[in-house]
């Protein structure tokens, strides 16, 4: 976008092209291509203000979680959680929520990732914006560095991370002060987003007909599960996953 003329209805805008991220991203231009990433993304929390975007609140984080148990775990995998169950990953769900509303809040893109991110000049055209909320300031690099079609060493997450945070500090942007504070931060808010992308990719497979994104439900298992095993109050999340997939395998073993 290069000027606009409200008062008459103009706009001069450029084409972003057809190339994301996605379908340029190896292991050689990785790392230029994610700083040119963060970047955008300061540049874009830099102008927050609330009041402008709608609250990324309490209940839109809820609504979101839930779909976990209800697509992914009772749709997909056929597993009916008891009483005691629901009320052991209920209290975690809170405790995760609670975590990521402690944050401070910045405009947040929602799906800031390789395949929404165009290689352009300047480098990158951002994409898919319209759902952006005013929430919690580590929701886009969480979503940034785990990706739904992509996997990353913990090394380079973690180098792209510190990096992300550095200019963030720098430019103002209300990020703790302490990067330990933060990547924690990072990881609660990463927990949020995985689980509601399970129960999502559920949905759209058994609602909408779409079963492709199944393919890549096992990378945000394999995310939750780090991320669970690091923090004792998220370990039901585990306990949660190792029922369900033992009774899976006791099926399969059967027949």
């Amino acid at each position: 976008l290069f000027e606009t003329d409200e008062a008459q209805g103009l706009i001069l805008m450029s084409d972003l092209g057809r190339q994301t991220y996605l379908d340029v991203l190896n292991e050689e231009n990785a790392f230029g291509l994610f700083d040119a990433a963060t970047d955008a993304l300061v540049a874009w929390q830099k102008i927050s203000r609330p009041a402008v975007l709608p609250e990324y609140d309490h209940a839109v984080l809820k609504r979101e979680i839930d779909l976990f148990p209800e697509w992914y775990v009772a749709r997909h995998r056929g597993y009916q959680m008891n009483d005691r169950q629901k009320e052991i990953v209920g209290a975690c769900f809170e405790k995760i929520i609670a975590h990521n509303l402690a944050e401070q809040r910045v405009f947040v893109h929602r799906d800031f990732m390789p395949r929404n991110l165009m290689v352009s000049t300047p480098n990158p055209g951002v994409i898919d914006f319209q759902d952006a909320l005013y929430g919690p300031v580590s929701y886009d690099i969480a979503s940034l560095m785990r990706d739904a079609f992509v996997s990353w060493g913990e090394s380079f997450v973690l180098d792209v991370t510190i990096r992300y945070w550095e200019k963030a500090r720098k430019a103002g942007i209300p990020v703790p002060a302490d990067f330990g504070t933060f990547w924690e931060d990072v990881e609660w808010m990463g927990m949020q987003r995985h689980l509601k992308v399970l129960g999502i990719f559920a949905r759209i497979n058994y609602r909408d007909g779409k079963p492709k994104y199944l393919a890549d439900t096992p990378r945000f298992i394999n995310y939750v599960r780090q991320t669970s095993n690091r923090y004792h109050d998220l370990k039901p999340i585990n306990w949660l996953l190792d029922e369900f997939e033992e009774e899976k395998s006791r099926h399969e073993w059967t027949f």
